[in-house]
Formats: structure tokens, C-alpha cells, sequence
């Protein structure tokens, strides 16, 4: 007699960024598959320090005790700081502390999300994001676009017909395309969503990872969208992911709500590392650390971007990102990444295929390769490896 299971999870697909860390953890694997930081660029000595101040004394003894669910008063203060100077105007009272920004999106599905609500997304998207909207027994619908983004018109027409719960985009430095939207363009998605009435959830972990150009406001932003804006951030791209903290900021009544969902998913987020984070923030010079990111990070954008003409067939396109982690790839002539990818890891190579982004029918043609965690030779040489594959399975 077999158990009964929730039926939720029978649309839920699993992510193969997950899936393929075993395969990509065996010694000499040079894998582009994971978003993941450089770990030789993490503030260990300032970390540590930071750590022994927050538990130093009786703040210490408080900083190891349960806490708030809207998370450290002193933590989101100095975030809030932050995000005004983004050009978003915050204070602590629009802030709540999540266990990474993946917790925040998984709370705003349930908040927001009733099943068979309409979930509006770009396409190629955040794939964890679908997993949060899969489990929600949401709707997804992709909107089309171009290098700069969702189209406007489309965003109109498809939210006239399909009447979304809400819109989620990754507009600075998408995961995966790495595009960024333009501000033109951002001001004409603002007053579709206005007019429309529905919410956006704005992502937005690499805001501060840019290479090239002048830094764009925040979407949320845009006054029309005041009410109706959810803003996402994380520390995992500047100072560590494993310290899993992300924050999300939201109007008075969905953040009294989200609260309340966080209540009975977690109680709060581990109370120790927000004390942590709150000494890293106010100590540490994170600007400058910052800079020293932006600068690895480009580098090594610009080595894969370098590499690629040389081991990709013709007719191979990429993105040109201005910041972030990632370029996506689109091959020529029908292949297909997903067969790709088998013979890639017998030549000590990963990377994602860009079926795993898609809603609709996948172009099986896409990958999506991560630069920001080797050094430039290393990149170099993982790139002649993909390209003996594509060799071979020509």
C-alpha cells in the first residue's frame, strides 16, 4: 500500500543547477552550471570579526535566542540606508529579513498566489522562481521580448487578456539572459502595470554587480507602482550565500501578511547571522568590496566573451552583459543542449541548458554559462573543452 502525497508537488520539476552539483563537485570539473559567487573574493577576516563582535557579551547571549519574525531592527535600518541611496526611498518598517531571497519569493507565491492564479514572467526566467509559482498551482504565462527586455505592447495585450496576479522580472542583469531593461523601456512596462493593476515582483540580487555603463534605478521605483511594487534583494552575490539572507520590501498590509507566512515557515531568520550581518554592514567597507567584485567579475566576463568566437560554430549568438554572472548562448543548425550537456561532462565541462528557463515550447538551442567563479585561464580552458564537445556531437 503505497502512502498518500500532496498533489502540489506532481507539476513541481526540479532545478538542474541542484542536480548537477554532484556531478559538477568531482575533481577536475570546470563547471559554468551554478550562479555561484567566487569563494577565493569572500571577506572571511571581516566576516569573522564581524561574527565576534555579534556575539560579544550580553548582546551575544541575545544574538543565539529567538528573535522578531520581521528580522533585526538594526539589520534592516542599515539596509534601508541602502536601498535609498539606491534610489529607492525605505525605511525599516517596509523591510522583512528572509532566508535568502528564494524564501522571499516562495512566501509572496503563497501570499499572493491563489490555484490557477496568472503568473506573468520573461522568457528564458529565473528557474527557482518557476519551481515557487509551480507549487503554488499557478498559471505561467511568458511574455516576449527582445535584447532589452519584455515588450511593452505584449505585456499589455497578454495582461488585457490573461488578467495576471502578478508580473516577476529580473530587469537589471537577468538570470539567465543577462540582459538589462532599459529605462525607457522601464517606464513603459511601469505604467502597463499601473493601468493593469497588477503586482510586480521586482528580483533584483545583482543590482550592484555592474561592469559597464551608469546604474538604473530600481523599477519599484517608479511612483505608479508605489502600492503595488515588491522589491527582492539578497547578500548572497556581495558577501556570501551560505550566510542565506535576502530581505524583501513590500506595502504595510502584504508585508503584515508575508510576516505572518514566515511565522509558520521558519518563526525567523537565523538570529545570530542577521546580528553578524548587521556588524559586517556597519564596520566593513562593503562599497569598496563591492568594487573589488566588479572589477574580478569583469575581467572574467570579458575572457569568456573573448573565448567564445573561437570554440562555438557559426552563426553562434551571446549576450553581451553589462554586469551580473551570466551570458546566454544560442547555437546554430538545430542542436540541442539538453543532448549537449552528456557529452560536455565527459570532457570535464557544465553548463545549464536553456530548456530549464523556458515556459513555453524550449529552444533547445540555448545554454547559459556562469563566468563569475573561475579565473580567466580557467575560463579559457573550460570554453576549449565545451567547444571539443560540440565537436564531438556534431
Amino acid at each position: 500500500m503505497s502512502l498518500p502525497l500532496a498533489r502540489r508537488m506532481d507539476g513541481v520539476t526540479s532545478s538542474p543547477v541542484r542536480d548537477l552539483l554532484a556531478l559538477t563537485a568531482r575533481p577536475g570539473v570546470i563547471s559554468f552550471a551554478g550562479g555561484m559567487p567566487a569563494p577565493e573574493l569572500f571577506d572571511v577576516d571581516g566576516l569573522r570579526a564581524a561574527f565576534d563582535r555579534a556575539l560579544d557579551g550580553e548582546p551575544g547571549r541575545r544574538a543565539l535566542q529567538y528573535s522578531p519574525t520581521e528580522g533585526n531592527p538594526r539589520l534592516r535600518g542599515l539596509l534601508a540606508d541602502r536601498l535609498s541611496d539606491r534610489g529607492l526611498p525605505t525605511t525599516v518598517d517596509d523591510l522583512l529579513i528572509t532566508t535568502g531571497s528564494q524564501q522571499g519569493l516562495q512566501l509572496l507565491s503563497t501570499a499572493l498566489l491563489d490555484p490557477g492564479a496568472t503568473v506573468l514572467v520573461e522568457e528564458p526566467v529565473y528557474l527557482s522562481a518557476l519551481q515557487c509559482f509551480q507549487l503554488a498551482e499557478a498559471r505561467i504565462v511568458p511574455v516576449p521580448g527582445d535584447a532589452e527586455g519584455i515588450d511593452p505592447a505584449a505585456l499589455d495585450e497578454i495582461a488585457a487578456r490573461e488578467r495576471p496576479a502578478l508580473l516577476y522580472l529580473v530587469p537589471t542583469f537577468s538570470n539567465p539572459s543577462g540582459r538589462t531593461i532599459s529605462p525607457d523601456r522601464r517606464r513603459a512596462l511601469a505604467e502597463v502595470i499601473a493601468r493593469h493593476g497588477f503586482w510586480l515582483v521586482e528580483d533584483d540580487p545583482y543590482h550592484e554587480l555592474r561592469y559597464r555603463g551608469e546604474r538604473e534605478e530600481p523599477m519599484s521605483a517608479h511612483p505608479e507602482l508605489a502600492e503595488r511594487a515588491i522589491y527582492l534583494g539578497s547578500f548572497s552575490k556581495v558577501i556570501a550565500p551560505g550566510m542565506r539572507l535576502g530581505w524583501l520590501r513590500a506595502p504595510a498590509e502584504l508585508l503584515r501578511r508575508v510576516a505572518i507566512l514566515k511565522q509558520a515557515n521558519d518563526l525567523h531568520t537565523s538570529t545570530v547571522d542577521q546580528a553578524a550581518a548587521a556588524e559586517y554592514l556597519a564596520a566593513a567597507d562593503l562599497d569598496t568590496h563591492v568594487r573589488t567584485l566588479c572589477a574580478t567579475y569583469r575581467l572574467r566576463r570579458d575572457a569568456m566573451l573573448a573565448e567564445l568566437p573561437a570554440i562555438t560554430p557559426s552563426g553562434t549568438t551571446w549576450t553581451d552583459p553589462d554586469g551580473g554572472m551570466f551570458v546566454w548562448v544560442t547555437l546554430p543548425g538545430g542542436a540541442d543542449t539538453d543532448l549537449l550537456l552528456p557529452e560536455a561532462l565527459r570532457h570535464d565541462v557544465a553548463f545549464v541548458p536553456g530548456s530549464a528557463f523556458q515556459v513555453g515550447e524550449p529552444d533547445r538551442s540555448a545554454l547559459r554559462l556562469s563566468f563569475a567563479t573561475h579565473a580567466p585561464e580557467t575560463i579559457a580552458e573550460g570554453l576549449r573543452r565545451l567547444g571539443k564537445a560540440l565537436s564531438a556531437s556534431v
